[in-house]
């Protein structure tokens, strides 16, 4: 079965840290229909999802199938190293704030790795109440796995950065594996410049030579932009409707760039 055709058969929500919508086909499977939900401050995304299932359009009659992109922090394992009885101790190693929190894991093989993440108990449950079938998807993965395809044109060195929800996520590539792969809080502008100037200067790139991209919604873009150009000759902000060859939901107002890209490209 085809991932487009799986999509299809299937609603898809993204949970975010501070945001939460849904996507579905439409009947005739031409277009997306996406619905973001207001998230209430306060109360936890379990009851904001709860309450979702009472007010959302798109959740008064739902498939038993569902798609939750999950937008948490993720533990990258190189794929020769992962065990899955090993998986938790190392997540909450590194991520000890999680500790009372159900560990998943996507494997990635176009990229050699897994990727371990966490989600609420109470916010699984919630799903489990509502829906038969759940697939968790990391909701970087889909962009990781566009952006290394994008990697292999040309013969410059690239380094990506998606930002999104007040966080940057900064990797590289080197054939079938990551170069480098972090995620920052950077709700300031300020704060993105340096810490993309750093991975830059980390991983040795020539400001003459190769290229840095960067995707989804940057605060103060054009600022950023600019002040990159003092330091990169090729900086670049990657236009989805351009990337995606005017793909119909680069057109929907306000829709994620990892969801976007799971629509267009898969998992």
């Amino acid at each position: 079965m085809s991932e487009t055709t799986n999509l299809r058969q299937r609603m898809t929500i993204r949970i975010g840290r501070g945001t939460l919508s849904f996507a579905t086909p439409s009947e005739d499977g031409d277009s997306i229909i996406f619905e973001p939900y207001v998230v209430k401050s306060g109360i936890s995304m379990a009851a904001n999802l709860r309450d979702a299932f009472k007010k959302a359009d798109l959740l008064l009659d739902t498939p038993p199938r569902v798609r939750v992109l999950y937008d948490g922090d993720v533990l990258m394992v190189p794929v020769e190293l992962f065990q899955e009885d090993t998986m938790e101790t190392m997540y909450r190693h590194a991520f000890p704030s999680k500790e009372q929190e159900i560990v998943y894991y996507n494997v990635l093989p176009d990229l050699n790795a897994v990727a371990v993440f966490s989600m609420n108990r109470d916010l699984r449950l919630v799903i489990d109440d509502h829906f038969k079938d759940v697939t968790l998807v990391a909701a970087i993965s889909p962009v990781w796995r566009h952006l290394h395809q994008r990697s292999f044109t040309g013969n410059r060195h690239k380094l990506y950065a998606y930002f999104h929800e007040k966080q940057i996520d900064i990797f590289s590539f080197q054939q079938n594996r990551f170069k480098f792969c972090n995620s920052f809080a950077a709700g300031r502008p300020h704060d993105s410049l340096y810490f993309l100037l750093y991975v830059w200067k980390q991983l040795q790139l020539q400001p003459e030579h190769d290229e840095l991209h960067i995707v989804g919604d940057i605060p103060e873009q054009q600022w950023l932009l600019s002040e990159l150009k003092k330091y990169l000759q090729k900086a670049y902000v990657i236009n989805p409707v351009a990337d995606f060859n005017q793909a119909p939901v680069t057109q929907i107002k306000g829709m994620p760039y990892d969801m976007q890209t799971l629509f267009v490209k898969g998992r």
